[in-house]
């Protein structure tokens, strides 16, 4: 049906733009289909399959750009079917579903996760990316859980079946009146989504157990930085009458400051908590920025992340505390902005990390400076335009979509770190003692300049660069 009317758009300058529309569909189209034996799996469904089930489910989080995870793909595939009916076998698109991959503190691609006896602690899957090893690790897991279950240990959820109700404990509906509504919610940090109900409607008898078991697996996975309510709009006609409540039962979404919105999803468990956890995804605060301290710091954030975003900033000596700090808030700015991608932040003073300058071809001017490292590729794109929110935006921005130039990390592998003391918020001092050894270094670069004394420049030459091609830049993808 979707091809039927964008064919009745291809005519004149339209053309172009529907085939583009039409690459950009099946470039982000997931790694699997509904003819393949792996179970796609999404935040309104993941509950109802995974969490609820009896069976062992292995999933695996992915990304479609990811090339490990193309890889991986069509082993993942021989192994869901040579265990159909045995072990389940599931996939999520995480780059699209980020709530559902940050729930279970997925960091990068492809993330293949064990969903045992405790289907709220899954176990991290450490094996070969092999069809044969993954159906071995599914089998000793699937040994070990029954040998659990002949000792007793249930393990299991804490919940119910949802088609039993959904247990869940009460005391997570937060009971709210026209005495502590203000104080207990508008007054709040936290995001709260409060139902309205009356006690003789049918809708909400049947709304409530699965409102209270979404209570309680939301508390567990923000941490309490979700919070459900419930309104007897019945006795508590103002606030019923203040948010304009007019069918039992209303769900409505408050967060500080803002206007409250209507809730429009289903009304199981599993898209109560589903909703919750994009609340959740979209109030968590932003990525940490931090400095390059070592090795480690720029290691773990560059292979943790699917991109790690590096600033290189003008010497203290240059900025003093305050343009450092301006510069900072502007990368803190836009790790708030594009905090649903799985981006690192970090940050380093020119002349600290020259190995690492050299392999980005910053080449020690033109501070600040920013790039981005796909350290999986071992490839990176270098910030053209304005250190600026805009700026920086609009390179980001082009990252997001896969455009823009890039090249290859020098050398081929993560450059050296040095080890550094981290800044200390103050401006940069100059002492004599440092001012006279740099004025020493200088001079014995030169055998017939005296000390404290500047070499002469040498004359510039006329280089004909009418031979040299500047355009041969191989571009790819990030």
């Amino acid at each position: 049906m979707c091809v039927v009317v964008l064919c009745g758009c291809l005519f004149g300058q339209r053309f172009e733009l529907v085939i583009n529309f039409i690459r950009f569909i099946f470039y982000f189209h997931g790694l699997y289909s509904a003819s393949d034996d792996v179970v796609e799996l999404n935040p309104s469904n993941f509950n109802r399959e995974v969490i609820q089930s009896d069976s062992l489910w292995l999933v695996e989080f992915y990304a479609p750009w990811c090339g490990h995870c193309k890889n991986l793909a069509p082993e993942w595939k021989k192994a869901a079917t040579a265990l159909k009916g045995i072990v389940k076998v599931g996939a999520v698109d995480a780059d699209q579903h980020n709530s559902l991959g940050g729930q279970y503190g997925v960091r990068g691609f492809p993330s293949i996760k064990i969903f045992g006896a405790n289907k709220h602690k899954p176990e991290d899957y450490q094996g070969g990316r092999s069809s044969q090893a993954i159906v071995d690790a599914a089998l000793n897991a699937l040994r070990s859980l029954v040998k659990d279950r002949l000792g007793g240990k249930t393990g299991g959820t804490d919940y119910g079946k949802q088609s039993g109700g959904g247990a869940g404990n009460k005391k997570d509906v937060v009971e709210l009146t026209d005495d502590n509504f203000d104080r207990t919610v508008l007054d709040s940090d936290y995001v709260w989504m409060v139902e309205f109900f009356a006690p003789w409607c049918g809708h909400c008898k049947n709304l409530e157990p699965e409102w209270t078991a979404a209570a309680t697996e939301v508390k567990e996975q923000t941490k309490g930085k979700v919070k459900l309510g419930a309104v007897d709009a019945t006795v508590h006609q103002g606030l019923a009458s203040r948010y304009g409540i007019r069918g039992f039962p209303t769900i409505k979404v408050f967060r500080k400051g803002e206007e409250p919105e209507d809730y429009q999803g289903g009304r199981t468990r599993s898209d109560i908590v589903a909703r919750a956890m994009g609340l959740y995804s979209d109030n968590s605060p932003p990525p940490e920025l931090q400095e390059i301290l070592n090795e480690d710091v720029l290691k773990k954030t560059c292979e943790d992340y699917q991109l790690c975003i590096i600033s290189v900033l003008p010497h203290i000596l240059d900025t003093g505390a305050s343009g450092r700090n301006s510069y900072l808030e502007v990368m803190r700015m836009m790790a708030d902005k594009y905090k649903k991608k799985t981006w690192g932040w970090l940050w380093t003073e020119a002349g600290a990390q020259m190995d690492l300058e050299s392999s980005l071809g910053i080449g020690g001017f033109g501070y600040p400076a920013m790039a981005a490292i796909n350290a999986r590729k071992m490839k990176f794109a270098l910030l053209r335009g304005s250190f600026s929110e805009t700026g920086i935006h609009e390179f980001l921005r082009e990252l997001s979509v896969g455009r823009g130039s890039t090249a290859t990390v020098g050398g081929g592998a993560l450059p050296k770190i040095n080890t550094v003391e981290p800044w200390d918020g103050k401006d940069g001092v100059v002492s004599i003692e440092n001012s006279v050894r740099v004025h020493r270094c200088l001079s014995l670069l030169f055998s017939n300049t005296p000390f404290l004394a500047f070499p002469q420049l040498p004359m510039e030459d006329d280089i004909d660069l009418s031979d040299v091609d500047l355009d041969d830049l191989e571009k790819d993808e990030l």
